[in-house]
């Protein structure tokens, strides 16, 4: 019995590896032997959000936020705190809307911060509004 592969994109260079289920926290990447994703949210922008959205096989958990946004500001801990509770089995990221407006109109964002799940390059789940750690990890396990 084979266990089943995984597509994970680094987060460092952005290549694809395919990663054997169960081991992605201790993958690194064939192309540029860094470890492939850590515990923390990755800090995504244009070409990046495609690639890691549409080629990985993990969930994304994305955090649509400004830096000029109170409520942004007071949830980037939490959601710092959330991807070590997720990790490995969801990767969190963070688009800042002010600088990625494309993306941002792409998909309608309207409010910050904005959680969005992803799933095989399809938005899954959607919640607008700050939350703590617990809340972000409770509600980001239903679509894990």
């Amino acid at each position: 019995m084979t266990a089943e592969n995984r597509l994970i994109v680094c987060s460092n260079c952005r290549a694809i590896n395919r990663v054997q289920q169960g081991r992605e926290a201790e993958a690194t990447c064939g192309k540029c032997k860094s470890k492939i994703f850590e515990p923390t949210p990755t800090e995504l922008v244009g070409a990046t959000f495609d690639r890691h959205i549409t080629k990985g096989d993990l969930p994304i958990l994305v955090d649509f936020y400004s830096p000029s946004c109170g409520p942004c500001l007071m949830m980037g801990p939490q959601f710092a705190e959330a991807a070590k509770q997720l990790y490995p089995a969801m990767r969190l990221a963070k688009i800042d809307t002010t600088a990625e407006t494309a993306i941002s109109a792409r998909f309608n964002i309207q409010a910050v911060p904005t959680l969005v799940i992803f799933k095989n390059g399809q938005e899954i789940a959607r919640q607008p509004g700050a939350m703590s750690a617990p809340d972000i990890v409770k509600w980001a396990k239903q679509f894990a």
